[in-house]
Formats: structure tokens, C-alpha cells, sequence
């Protein structure tokens, strides 16, 4: 009695680190705002609820107003803007702490069925995920991957397929995110490994077959219909994606801690030899292949190794925590929650958050065409400003990003074509911005404004 009332006291702790510390701790920073994404998916978030309604063309920027857009991540900017308006920047934070609560919520849960040194993979899984936690989207989706696999786990465990009202999840997750087609992939790997194991394989293939396809057509319930699924493989497709930091190959200089937990948790393997069905094994290289080859997919890795690995390190039965801690847990997480709310945070001054620098724009500027840095898209969008180009590179396509990155190279000559074809009154770009030397040479361009994160240049007679 006395050993059992001890190990409950010993899980109490851990369960405060890792559900409620780390998560408000991580969400609580302004780096969760240094990506000019965020303000975009603000805005929006706002024009549905303005609107009562998606959009389907573009409504904010001058070179592709009017022409078709598919916001496939409708819903997750629903929530932010809402959060947006109920609580400001303050509010934005604590719906990405939600999601990072719930995230850890999962991973410890399931962690502390097979092992009792639960902390290790969730600062494990901390440390690749934070240089991409940001008030974007994918955030939202992370609690979703995390318990869908929970999901399949606990089916295989039970020699079943999930629920069919579990389908519906993927219904969600196709609103929130284009990632969810790595769900249907998930799916279909542990669905391979029921039909491999299972000793009642025409039954495993009845029911995997039947959950599959309700998970797959769960998908086509979302705000843009046929489009709204097919678009996330579309975009894979555009030249333009090595341009993006996130859609570039992973290399230690990036991101060196995702690299340096690779290599921990490569020896841990070797030292340890996890056991795991070999369909496990293929599904997490085949998500290792998936991170190096680009960065924004090591969240995704990061996650499925926490989830899947500690099963294999397991040796003997561990007692969950008692349902009581867990309502505890619940009770400070919404407390944490509402805190974070209430109390105000203001985004760092960078070129994510130039609002120094857009609020010195002269008001009668603000109406006429101007090319922007392509993190200060969002910004001005959110400040009502139209953009030459934002984050929303799926929709403008390859034409004009790559025709944009060859003026921020330095191109005078791409850069006079811009200014001409629409017709651009002025300018501004971060201070780095390549396009700043052949503005200060050129007699038709005058500086208005310089601070420490951009410039503005006004075109003469502008």
C-alpha cells in the first residue's frame, strides 16, 4: 500500500511537467509570432467571420485579387481570429497552448502505459518541435496526429480496426490542415500490420477496408469540397518550394537540436533494441525520410517517434496515472489556459511584426500598389493594407514567387518589369532585403522611413 501511495506521488510531478509546465512555458513566447504567416491566417479567420462564409478568391492582395484561392486551413484560422478577438495576441497564445496541453496530454498518457521515464520523450519531442511552434495551423493539428495514432495503437492491441466514428476525425483534420493526408497514411500502415498479424486476416481486411474508406471519404467534408482534398498533393508539385525555409532539405546547421535528438535517440535504439513490429520500423523511416528531405515534416516525425517508440522500450507493465491526477491535470490546464488569455502579450518588432514601420505608412499610400517583404504580407493584410505577395504561395503560384525572389536577389532588371506591369508607388522590405542596395542607388526611388527591422522607399512622384 505504502509502495503504491509512493509511485502515485512520483507520477504527480512529472504529470505537472510535462502537461502543464513545458506547454505554457513554450506557448507563452513571442517567438509564436515570429512568422508573418500568423497575421494572415488572422485575417483571414476575421473575413469569415465578417463574411459569414469562406473565400474562394483572393480578397486581400492587388496581383491576384478576384482569382480563385482554396483556404484549405479555414477552420484553424476561424479559431485564431476568434481568439484573436475575444483576447488579442493574449488570446492567440492560449489557443496554441490548448493545443500544446492536449499534445503533451496524449504523448504522457501513452508514455506512461510502457515506460516510466516519461519525461524523456517529450523533451525529446520538445526540442525538434520548438523551432517550429508558431501560431499557424499545423500547431492545432499536432494533439490530432498524436492521439490518432493513439487511436490505431489501442485497435491493433485490441486485434480491431478504430471505430467508424473515428472517420470523422479525419473530417476535422482536413479543415484544420493539409497534413491530413499523412493521417490516411498512418492509417493504411497499421492497417498493413492488422493483416499481417491478425490470425483472422478476411475479418482484419473487412474492417480495415471499411475504416479506411470512411476515413478517406470523411475527408471530402470540408469547406472546398473535391478541391479542398486534392490541393495539399498540388502544391507539392510547384517549383517554388525550395525557396521556403520549411520546404527546404534538413541540415544540422537548421536545425541542430532535431539532429542532435536523431542521433541520441539512434543510439538509444542500437543500445536498447526496441521491439516493434517491422511495419512500425518502416513507417517511422519512412517519416525519417520525410524530415530530412524537409523540414517542416520533423514536427511530424518528432511526434510519431514519441508516440510509437516507447511501446518497444517497454519491458514490463506500468501502472497508469489514477484517473484523480488526471482530472487534476484537466483542472490546472484550463486554468493555465484562461490565464494566458487574460493576460496581454505584445509580438516582438521584427519584420513577422513590422507595426512601427507600417503604422509610419502615410495614409494616402496605404491604397496604392506596393511591393513588400514576403513576411510582411501578412501584416499588411491584417492592417488592411493589399500586398504584392504574402505567405500564401500555393495560390499565387510559381510565376510570380519565383519573380519575386529574383527581385529580392538583386535583379534591377525583373524589379523595373514588376514596377511598370503594376504600376508600384512604394516599398517596404526588411533591412537584409536584397532589393535595399538597388533602391538606395536608384534616383526614382527617395527613403521615407528606415527603422531597425525595414525601410520604406516611395517612388518619386509617388
Amino acid at each position: 500500500m505504502a509502495e503504491a501511495v509512493a509511485e502515485r506521488r512520483s507520477s504527480v510531478l512529472p504529470m505537472f511537467i510535462a502537461i502543464l509546465l513545458i506547454p505554457a512555458v513554450l506557448a507563452s513566447s513571442q517567438t509564436i509570432f515570429s512568422d508573418g504567416d500568423v497575421s494572415w491566417h488572422i485575417a483571414t479567420g476575421q473575413w469569415i467571420l465578417n463574411h459569414r462564409a469562406i473565400p474562394h478568391t483572393d480578397p486581400f492582395s492587388f496581383t491576384w485579387a478576384g482569382k480563385p484561392w482554396v483556404p484549405i486551413e479555414w477552420l484553424s484560422e476561424l479559431l485564431y481570429a476568434s481568439a484573436y478577438r475575444l483576447a488579442g495576441y493574449g488570446g492567440v497564445s492560449a489557443l496554441v497552448t490548448a493545443a500544446f496541453i492536449a499534445l503533451h496530454a496524449v504523448v504522457f498518457v501513452n508514455t506512461s502505459r510502457w515506460v516510466r521515464w516519461v519525461l524523456l520523450p517529450i523533451v525529446a519531442m520538445d526540442l525538434v518541435l520548438i523551432p517550429m511552434l508558431s501560431a499557424r495551423p499545423h500547431v492545432l493539428t499536432w494533439p490530432l496526429l498524436a492521439f490518432w495514432i493513439w487511436l490505431m495503437m489501442r485497435a491493433r492491441e485490441q486485434d480491431r480496426a478504430p471505430p467508424l466514428a473515428a472517420a470523422l476525425l479525419m473530417s476535422i483534420w482536413a479543415n484544420l490542415h493539409g497534413g491530413f493526408v499523412f493521417g490516411l497514411a498512418i492509417a493504411a500502415a497499421f492497417a498493413l500490420e492488422a493483416l499481417v498479424v491478425s490470425p483472422d486476416k478476411p475479418k482484419a481486411l473487412r474492417q480495415w477496408l471499411l475504416f479506411g474508406l470512411a476515413s478517406a471519404a470523411a475527408t471530402f467534408i470540408n469547406g472546398n469540397g473535391v478541391e479542398g482534398v486534392f490541393h495539399p498533393l498540388r502544391f507539392t508539385q510547384l517549383q517554388m518550394l525550395p525557396l521556403i525555409d520549411e520546404w527546404k532539405p534538413s541540415n544540422p546547421a537548421t536545425t541542430p537540436y532535431s539532429f542532435a535528438v536523431l542521433a541520441v535517440v539512434a543510439g538509444l535504439i542500437i543500445w536498447k533494441r526496441p521491439r516493434l513490429h517491422w511495419v512500425r520500423w518502416l513507417l517511422l523511416a519512412a517519416f525519417l525520410c520525410l524530415a530530412l528531405f524537409q523540414v517542416r515534416h520533423q514536427a511530424m516525425l518528432a511526434i510519431v517517434a514519441a508516440m510509437i517508440l516507447p511501446q518497444g522500450f517497454s519491458r514490463s507493465a506500468v501502472s497508469p496515472p489514477e484517473s484523480r491526477l488526471n482530472w487534476i491535470a484537466a483542472g490546472g490546464a484550463v486554468l493555465l489556459v484562461l490565464v494566458r488569455a487574460v493576460m496581454p502579450l505584445t509580438p516582438p518588432d521584427n519584420a513577422a511584426n513590422p507595426w512601427k514601420l507600417i503604422a509610419a505608412v502615410p495614409p494616402q499610400l496605404r491604397s496604392q500598389p506596393v511591393l513588400n517583404g514576403y513576411s510582411m504580407g501578412g501584416p499588411l493584410i491584417l492592417s488592411g493594407i493589399r500586398p504584392y505577395i504574402d505567405g500564401r504561395g500555393d495560390m499565387y503560384g510559381d510565376e510570380l514567387v519565383l519573380g519575386y525572389y529574383r527581385i529580392v536577389r538583386g535583379d534591377g532588371g525583373a524589379f523595373e518589369n514588376v514596377v511598370r506591369r503594376w504600376g508600384i508607388r512604394w516599398v517596404i522590405v526588411a533591412n537584409s532585403n536584397g532589393l535595399v542596395p538597388l533602391l538606395e542607388k536608384s534616383p526614382q526611388w527617395r527613403l521615407y522611413r528606415r527603422d531597425s527591422v525595414g525601410v520604406i522607399y516611395i517612388r518619386s512622384g509617388g
